[in-house]
């Protein structure tokens, strides 16, 4: 069983304000409490790979502040390797975030060295993790960053995941790298111009080179296939939290990959996870028992 990871995306410092109601323009409004913790899309992905047990390692990039050696420290804590992680001057990513009382969020991502990442040095990085199964990524680091090094793990027989958040669009040239494309429906919506139904999601599939999976929140997640589609519930939990769901539930799903599970067991597991970290305050730190 091969049950090597890589990730190569963002580490973000998450600081988080909880709020009954969010304020509207000029309000202001008193908050209920206060907490900092790690995030980032990709870290995030990360650790909860690494958390289920699969050899993870981790390419992103740090600054010279003080969040750096604390964000490498969790990585250790949490079954992540970090050798290949860079370092620039300067400042590490953050992402202010309110939470209001139903557990939904509004997010602030200021990318600092994310947008340093050196596309050169992660393929040196993923040239020397022998027997490496999947490559995770997402767009809170450059795209031609993702595009170069998607391109070289795609033509190394690498599964590879992308999950296209924040949501942008993407170029037809970059999907033919992409093994599995998950996208939320905010996500899918702005990548394909269309809602969310199953009509929609199989004509969008028709259109792209690669497995399409779409996570829907509460709903679950939906498999798409050509002409059909496939859905997987969500137990019903009490949302205390939202933030993070999304990544965990890519880091349990590509741990499913790697470690052989079936594919109908793999988003299982990745509903479970996702599920389970909404009844939690945090992002990371949901995801542990």
């Amino acid at each position: 069983m091969n049950t090597k990871i890589c990730v190569i995306g963002s580490s973000n410092i998450d600081q988080f304000s909880y709020v009954a109601n969010i304020p509207a323009d000029g309000e202001t409004v008193f908050g209920d409490s206060y907490e900092t913790g790690f995030g980032g899309k990709g870290a995030n992905q990360a650790i909860m790979a690494g958390l289920l047990g699969a050899e993870t390692t981790m390419i992103t990039c740090l600054g010279s502040d003080i969040f750096a050696e604390s964000t490498i420290e969790n990585f250790k804590n949490n079954g992540v390797n970090v050798d290949h992680i860079q370092r620039v001057n300067g400042s590490s990513g953050v992402a202010p975030i309110w939470v209001d009382s139903n557990g939904q969020n509004r997010i602030i991502v200021i990318p600092g060295a994310n947008n340093l990442i050196d596309a050169d040095k992660a393929i040196s990085s993923i040239e020397k993790i022998a027997d490496l199964s999947v490559l995770v990524g997402q767009c809170e680091i450059p795209m031609e960053v993702n595009q170069k090094v998607f391109q070289f793990a795609k033509n190394k027989n690498i599964t590879t995941i992308f999950n296209p958040a924040p949501a942008q669009k993407l170029d037809e040239e970059f999907l033919e790298y992409v093994n599995w494309l998950i996208p939320n429906e905010i996500e899918f919506e702005v990548i394909s111009g269309m809602k969310v139904n199953d009509e929609n999601l199989i004509n969008f599939k028709k259109e792209i080179p690669s497995n399409l999976l779409v996570t829907l929140g509460e709903n679950g997640a939906v498999l798409v296939e050509d002409e059909s589609v496939l859905y997987f519930d969500a137990p019903k939990v009490n949302v205390v939290d939202t933030t993070g769901a999304g990544d965990a539930f890519i880091g349990a799903f590509a741990f499913g990959l790697s470690s052989s599970e079936s594919l109908n067991k793999s988003i299982e597991l990745a509903v479970e996870k996702a599920s389970l970290s909404v009844t939690k305050k945090g992002t990371q730190s949901s995801y542990l028992n």
